[in-house]
């Protein structure tokens, strides 16, 4: 998705995934603005309430049943994050880390 020269991606975008012939929809909300800053020991993610609510569509869709461990969506500047961004991936993982 290309952003515009506010750093805002466009108004609505739905990205339809396929796994395990099980189809996702990762749905982004009319002005939502999402922005990731690496601040080098802590990462900030800041967003406006379209871009908050975004990012909630996104973990639930990867926490619905079905969905297979290693699923994930990348977010990146000019996809999904404002200029500036550093990359963000959203992954679903069942195993535990020992």
């Amino acid at each position: 998705m290309s952003a515009e020269s506010t750093g805002v991606p466009p108004m609505a975008t739905h990205v339809n995934v396929v796994l395990d012939g099980i189809t996702r929809v990762f749905a982004w909300e009319d002005d939502a603005r999402i922005e990731v800053r690496n601040l080098g020991s802590e990462i900030v993610v800041e967003a406006n309430a379209a871009g908050l609510r975004t990012l909630a569509g996104h973990l639930m869709t990867l926490a619905e049943d079905g969905t297979p461990d290693g699923a994930h969506l990348h977010l990146e500047q000019h996809n999904g994050l404002v200029e500036g961004s550093v990359g963000l991936v959203l992954e679903r993982c069942e195993e535990e880390e020992e």
